[in-house]
This record gives C-alpha cells, structure tokens and sequence, in this order.
C-alpha cells in the first residue's frame, strides 16, 4: 500500500470514528426518557455494555464522550447549585447519576486511569462502596498504576479504616517503579492514621502525583484547611493563656499582642467569638469548613 492509500485509508478510518460517536450520541439523546425540566435532573440512557456493543470498536471514543458528560454533570450540578464545596464533598448535589457515567466510561476503555481517579475522589461523599468498587476495578484492569492504590487508600482513610489503607498502601508499594513514599504511607497509616500529619502527607502527595488540575486544586484546598486548623490551634493556645492571667476572655487582638487580625492562609481576618476564648473563620474567607 503507497503513501497516498495508507492517508485515504487513515482518514475514513478517523471519519469512521467520529460518525461512530456521533451516532452514539445521537442514539443516546434519542432514546433517553423524557424528564420533568423542572427538576434538573437527566436518566441514565445507557448501561455500559449496551453503550460497548453499538460503539462499533470505538470504545475510547466512547469512553472520552462518557468522561466528558460525567464533567459537565458534576460542573451544571454546581452551577446550579451555586456550591463553593470542595471536591471530595458534593453529597449536597445529589449527584446520582455520577457512578453510572463513570462506570460506562471505565467499561468501555478500562486503561482509562482519569474516570477512576475522580470516582476516587468524589464519589466516596455521595456513595463510598461504588467508589470502592470503581477504583478496585481500575486496579484489575491496570495492575501497575500505583497511584490506584494511593486512591483506594485514601478512600479506606476518609472512613477511619486505617488497617485497610494501610494494606492497600502496602500493596501499592510492591509495584514496579513505585516512588518509596508508598511503603512509607503503609507504616504511617497504621501508627498515626488519624492524625492531622497523615492528613498532610495524603494530601501533598495526591496535590504532586496527580496529573488532574481539579484534584490538585481540592488538594491544595485541604492543605490550606490543615495549615488553618494549626493556624487556630495556636491561636487558641494564646486565647486561653489570656484568660488564666486575667480571668476573662481577650475582646480584641490587641489584648493578645496582635496590632491587627492575624490572616488565615486565604488572606482573610480571623475573628475573636465574642465572650469566648475562641477563633473562628472572618466573612470572605475561603479555607473549607467541613
């Protein structure tokens, strides 16, 4: 076959593709129930093996469209919502349909590491076994994709059960080219695993390893919210030295030495509660609560 044959071959193989999808999308659109608009709210039109058989061997095709709508649910469940929540806590959002475009998504190209990274980390506030589930699925289908175990870890953490983590971190760390820290995160985990230094590390190395800007960004925010929590810790340390010496709680900073409210590492004031020797978040900060 010549150069000029092996061009024309290669693009009707990509206009295949691309009508492949599209008729995927439109055959979706088309068979999908009709919904009350009323309640923003979509069915699921296809289970995964279906969406597999009509993609004509395009799955990854198929895959990226699944990946695709699972973003834009979450982002219009937002806007809707006008959520400032972080990442890994959208169970106000009622994000039901979240699983089931994640799952398609994984079914239809199992090597896809992107769709199970966010199941990691969003899915464990609306519903943690599906989360489990997902992620352990990824981990079949790439064995050696150590940062699936970093991801089913952390799952096994936000729910206290430091054990697990701290096996599945151990069985992270026997995969080939693993960075060290993983066998380190295993003796971790089962010495201190609720402590907010372990809450650190998670987070600065889901904030380094992960190559997905939204997870680096809720890491980040978490990391602002430990740095915070110590911030306030000391803070209270000074309020209560206060007290012991005069009796009474401070009423402004200035009783504690401070020319003015120290910030928070948004940059926003902290506030004395009044009549107590508490700190607490000022308006317009932006550290997560919860």
């Amino acid at each position: 076959m010549n150069d000029r044959s092996k061009t024309i071959s290669l693009a009707l193989l990509i206009a295949i593709g691309i009508i492949a999808t599209v008729g995927l999308a439109r055959f979706i659109d088309a068979t999908r129930p009709s919904v009350d608009v009323g309640t923003h709210d979509e069915s699921l039109y296809l289970n995964a093996k279906t969406a597999k058989r009509i993609s004509l061997g395009f799955n990854g095709l198929a895959a990226d469209w699944y990946w695709m709508r699972s973003l834009q649910y979450v982002g219009r469940k937002i806007l809707d919502h006008q959520s400032n929540a972080s990442l890994d806590d959208l169970s106000q959002l009622d994000l039901k349909l979240l699983a089931p475009l994640l799952e398609n998504a994984t079914t239809l190209d199992p090597e896809f590491l992107d769709p199970y990274e966010y199941a990691a980390v969003v899915l464990p506030a609306i519903d943690v076994q599906e989360a489990i589930r997902i992620t352990r699925k990824g981990i079949d289908a790439n064995p050696n994709a150590w940062r699936l175990y970093q991801h089913l870890g952390y799952i096994y953490w936000q729910q206290h059960d430091y054990t697990t983590a701290a096996e599945v971190y151990g069985r992270g760390a026997e995969v080939p080219s693993v960075p060290p820290w993983m066998q380190a995160m295993k003796a971790r985990m089962a010495a201190e695993g609720g402590s907010r230094g372990t809450a650190r590390e998670i987070y600065t190395r889901m904030f380094e390893q992960s190559a997905d800007d939204r997870v680096k960004d809720m890491a980040h925010k978490r990391l602002l919210q430990l740095e915070s929590l110590d911030q306030r810790d000391d803070l209270r340390k000074l309020l209560v030295a206060y007290q012991t010496r005069t009796g009474r709680c401070p009423a402004t900073w200035r009783d504690v030495s401070f020319p003015a409210a120290p910030l928070d590492p948004s940059g926003a004031p902290y506030v004395l509660k009044p009549g107590k020797c508490e700190v607490d978040l000022g308006e317009g900060s932006e550290i997560i609560v919860k």
